[in-house]
């Protein structure tokens, strides 16, 4: 499986995890986002992160479905 690995410079840090998915495209929506977190299918630096308004910060690995975002600041 081919991973997408994105870059995504925050423009506030910390941003909340719902949001930069959503801002990213990879949900429609804030709501879309949080139930994709509440499902457990993110992933924040290896680990299943169910909290959906986890702090991100420069360094932090998230995962999505095919997608991989490296967070820089």
């Amino acid at each position: 499986m081919t991973q997408n690995i994105t870059i995504v410079k925050l423009e506030k840090s910390p941003t909340e995890l719902y949001k930069i998915l959503k801002f990213e495209g990879l949900a429609s929506s804030g709501a879309e986002a949080k139930i994709f977190i509440a499902d457990g299918q993110v992933t924040v630096n290896d680990a299943i992160e169910l909290q959906k308004r986890k702090k991100i910060v420069a360094g932090d690995r998230i995962i999505f479905a095919d997608h991989t975002l490296d967070i820089i600041t």
